[in-house]
């Protein structure tokens, strides 16, 4: 609600992945085609999927890390249409997970402050 009440370009929420050890990477979610119950993502889905596309080329180029082994099949890239804060946005919108927490070695990079500010570069690139 935050980006719709203030009109925003795009809105993009950081987060991190808690899967299973083993599962590593990052990867955007994009809002699926929603209509129904307040919501209506069709003005948002193309714009939204692409500053999803443009933000996981950039993180990848800026963090070196890869995109998720787990989700997207290797494209970075998850569309959903359960997640509330994507189906009622009337901006476009993405969430990005930065990495698993669970995997020690996704933990290691997600507790650096140095990869934590290549990881923001590549997002504000995107």
């Amino acid at each position: 609600r935050i980006g719709n009440e203030a009109k925003a370009d795009a809105v993009v929420s950081v987060h991190a992945d808690g899967s299973a050890v083993g599962n590593r990477g990052f990867h955007v979610i994009l809002p699926a085609a929603v209509k129904g119950g307040g919501a209506d993502t069709s003005k948002i889905v193309k714009s939204s999927a692409d500053l999803g596309a443009r933000i996981a080329g950039h993180f990848v180029r800026t963090t070196g890390s890869a995109p998720s082994n787990y989700i997207g099949g290797g494209t970075g890239l998850d569309t959903r249409n359960d997640l509330g804060g994507l189906n009622l946005s009337t901006v476009p919108k993405v969430f990005v997970e930065c990495g698993n927490m669970r995997d020690p070695k996704d933990a290691a990079l997600l507790t650096s402050a140095t990869w934590r500010q290549k990881a923001a570069q590549g997002m504000a690139d995107g």
